[in-house]
């Protein structure tokens, strides 16, 4: 969208405004996320660098830039997830940047600092960051396209963003509702209070089956909101200043354009086009070949007209060819195997994860590890107590695969079958797999 300045200054006075009213997103001080296991999981720097180069990386030192970082939860959320990693939060609305201040000093964080100040003169910080995460923001401004090339100049080699949009698909909707609001003039010529009341007394006077109404229906039987929660839902859906929809297809022109390659969907086990299918291995004859041959785009791009469910394209991205891909673990030889070291997926790391193990142990049954982090699957992933208890050190520290292998061996050193005395073969096989099973799902992660 090319607009002037003038109506440039305007749109972002008037996002700006808006954000100054309702600082997003809404939540308590005193809320803290350290146990929301999942969000941890989708701030995490380790998670999307690992699925680029295979390493481990330590977050000490990391510069992390919360670009649009609203009222700090993000923030702190980012901290939380990045030990030691430096927080720099930047946001139009100063309103907003005074909360994310107050909120990270309430909780202790003192490696942050926060800037009122446009996307457009972040270069002004003079950073570089190992991490850049822009949530919530990017369908609002006018040229995202050169916000990501923006964002590419200042990311560091083997640097990560993490960004998303707004779907035209799935958010058509509210795209409807916008414009209907747009020509009452509720977006120009009233102040917020004002045109919330407006849009609640409209919702209130319209019978229940017109289209406009159910998509709020639907948000009061799903949440039960309370007064202030109603505000907020109304003004960043119904009357968000900016909200644009986009595709899959316009992403990648964005990313090319910018000199980014894509890495994954934040949530790409939900972008699966093959587990829309009803047995994905039985596909009828045009499938089979028809998805052995298509690029990520295109599996992506289907996905999204088959079953638009996803309110946000979201995405991590990287430098355009900043270095190669490893290969899989399901690709490595016994040697590798036997060189390799295991992490748990730092997000698992906690003494109540840990905890809830040894109670599978100690009663003899399964470890649903999906339970804590669900994003990376579609079905519930288990790990019986045995397999558990030789995971058990992961909790403590990395381990050799070959240290993980001999306490195998001393968990179940017979075939349960024959109760013969298993090989070094057997047992290093039943580990790769118990390994690599977990790998798939980021639960484990396996650096050379």
């Amino acid at each position: 969208m090319d607009l002037s300045s003038s109506e440039l200054s305007n749109l972002n006075d008037k996002i700006r405004q808006q954000y100054d009213f309702l600082p997003y997103p809404e939540s308590d001080i005193e809320y803290s996320p350290k146990d929301k296991l999942p969000s941890l999981f989708i701030h995490s720097l380790a998670i999307p660098y690992y699925l680029r180069y295979q390493k481990v990386i330590d977050t000490k030192g990391k510069i992390i830039l919360d670009a649009g970082c609203g009222s700090g939860l993000q923030s702190l959320t980012l901290a939380l997830a990045n030990p030691g990693a430096k927080i720099v939060g930047v946001d139009i609305s100063s309103k907003s940047i005074d909360l994310s201040r107050q909120r990270l000093v309430h909780h202790g964080i003192n490696n942050a600092e926060f800037h009122t100040l446009s996307l457009d003169d972040i270069e002004s910080l003079g950073y570089q960051y190992d991490y850049i995460n822009c949530d919530e923001v990017l369908y609002l401004l006018p040229n995202p396209k050169e916000t990501l090339k923006l964002f590419e100049k200042i990311l560091k080699p083997q640097g990560i963003i993490r960004a998303n949009l707004h779907s035209s698909y799935q958010r058509n909707g509210f795209f409807r509702s916008q414009e209907a609001f747009r020509q009452l003039g509720l977006f120009d010529e009233v102040s917020t209070d004002t045109a919330i009341e407006v849009v609640v007394e409209t919702l209130d006077s319209l019978k229940d089956a017109v289209k406009l109404k159910e998509l709020w229906r639907e948000f009061e039987k799903r949440v039960k909101p309370n007064e202030k929660h109603k505000q907020g839902w109304i003004l960043v859906n119904y009357l968000l200043q900016g909200d644009k929809g986009y595709t899959v297809e316009e992403l990648f022109d964005f990313l090319d354009y910018a000199d980014l390659d894509f890495l994954s969907m934040v949530n790409w086990r939900q972008w699966d086009l093959g587990a829309l299918f009803k047995d994905p291995d039985e596909l009828p004859m045009f499938w089979q070949w028809g998805l052995e041959e298509a690029t990520e785009q295109q599996k992506l791009q289907l996905f999204e007209l088959f079953h638009p469910i996803h309110r946000l394209i979201d995405f991590w991205a990287v430098k355009k060819d900043d270095t190669i891909i490893p290969d899989s673990p399901l690709s490595w030889s016994d040697e590798q195997w036997l060189s390799a070291r295991v992490h748990l997926n730092p997000v698992l790391a906690t003494e109540k994860v840990k905890n809830d193990l040894l109670e599978v142990i100690r009663n003899r049954g399964n470890f649903e590890i999906s339970t804590y982090i669900p994003l990376p699957t579609l079905v519930p992933i288990m790990v019986d107590d045995m397999m558990g208890a030789c995971l058990l050190p992961l909790w403590e520290s990395a381990q050799s695969f070959g240290a993980l292998v001999e306490r195998w061996l001393m968990i179940q050193p017979r075939n349960p079958e024959t109760l013969e005395l298993k090989t070094d073969h057997e047992v290093m096989g039943e580990v790769q797999e118990l390994l690599s099973k977990l790998e798939t799902f980021t639960y484990v992660m396996l650096e050379l």
